[in-house]
């Protein structure tokens, strides 16, 4: 801009030497130099103003293209973003990431993105190579894998069995840590997008002190089940990270992808664990048939005891969109209740930090 501006004063200190000539010396000059009068070169100013003012705003206004995996990775995307971007989610309700296969109208759709949000650490499983090739020419962000750097090595879980040396991808069943990606969020959009840097990191701030008390309200209502029963029984092992959070073993009949199936052992093994915590309940998710988890309670019953299904926890994607389940916020609050009123607990009262997110739930 400042050379622009240098420019035009060049400009307007010539016109205004070749005004002090005498009228048809003037007039000769200018048309032999080429150069525009002094009104001409004033309007011509005035217009380039005009414009540049209009594309600094037309970049403060521009909504941001964002497409995001899992409606985990897109809630946490929308809340800090807030009217600077428009971000579509990839994977809806009910919908396995592990086993997801993109579409040739995905692949467009993420090829014209201005950001790709995913989680990472394979939970996309098929859809890895697609994004490790658009992110050579679309920024991308893998969520989970950018939290993992903010944190201590211990912190992040390993599978098991056939999974054994792959990091566990669910980092969101732990409030505390998915937090953490509030601020990297922000970061990487304020890169993108400056002229919304304000209002990034006013909303970021905001969601991050909510996500707190949500932290702290499941630990408070996990703390209220007897000790006996706090163990999560589940289609496959997607509550690891929320069982060392708010204090519960966990069972995943499955590991931690389920792009393998459960067999018969599998299913003995884990009947064996229900026997022996007499846990009430286990659990079925709304991503996985209820087929494995029948099977267990089929067998504890062959062996003369009695467990129910306790609720359908979302493991792996997030309720419908336009619910409370449908926002990462609800989801949680959706599982720690299912878990702890399933295992002989009760909820802690609702935090007056998320009352907000709770009146305009009530209101719709």
């Amino acid at each position: 801009m400042m050379s622009v501006c240098r420019s035009l004063d060049f400009v307007m200190a010539k016109s205004l030497s070749a005004q002090q000539m005498d009228p048809e010396t003037s007039d000769r000059a200018l048309r032999s130099s080429g150069r525009l009068p002094l009104g001409a070169l004033l309007a011509l100013a005035l217009v380039l103003a005009i414009s540049l003012s209009h594309l600094a705003v037309a970049q403060q206004d521009a909504v941001l293209d964002v497409v995001a995996t899992t409606g985990m990775v897109g809630d946490i995307v929308r809340e800090v973003a807030g009217p600077c971007a428009q971000v579509t989610v990839l994977m809806g309700p009910g919908i396995d990431p592990h086993l997801y296969r993109a579409s040739a109208g995905d692949v467009d759709r993420l090829a014209r993105a201005e950001l790709i949000v995913f989680n990472g650490f394979d939970l996309e499983g098929q859809l890895g190579a697609v994004l490790a090739r658009l992110g050579q020419r679309v920024p991308t962000l893998a969520l989970a894998e950018r939290i993992a750097d903010e944190l201590d090595g211990d912190a992040l879980l390993e599978g098991e069995d056939q999974y054994a040396g792959r990091t566990d991808p669910h980092l969101w069943g732990a409030v505390e840590l998915w937090a953490l990606g509030v601020g990297v969020v922000e970061e990487v959009l304020s890169e993108l997008q400056p002229g919304c840097a304000d209002g990034f990191a006013e909303r970021a701030n905001t969601y991050a002190s909510e996500l707190g008390a949500l932290h702290e309200w499941a630990l408070e209502s996990a703390a209220s089940v007897p000790a006996a029963w706090r163990t999560i029984v589940s289609p496959h092992d997607a509550f690891a990270y929320f069982g060392i959070a708010y204090g519960f073993a966990v069972a995943g009949i499955e590991g931690i992808s389920t792009e393998s199936e459960a067999s018969i052992a599998d299913i003995r093994e884990t009947a064996d664990l229900v026997m022996e915590t007499g846990v009430p309940a286990i659990f079925v998710e709304t991503t996985i048939s209820p087929r494995t988890i029948e099977a267990v309670l089929a067998a504890v019953r062959d062996r003369g005891a009695e467990v129910v299904i306790g609720g359908e926890l979302f493991g792996d994607a997030m309720g419908e969109a336009g619910t409370p389940e449908g926002t990462y916020v609800g989801m949680v609050r959706h599982n720690v209740e299912t878990v702890i009123t399933s295992l002989g607990g009760r909820s802690a009262p609702w935090p007056e930090a998320l009352d907000g997110w709770a009146r305009r739930w009530s209101e719709r």
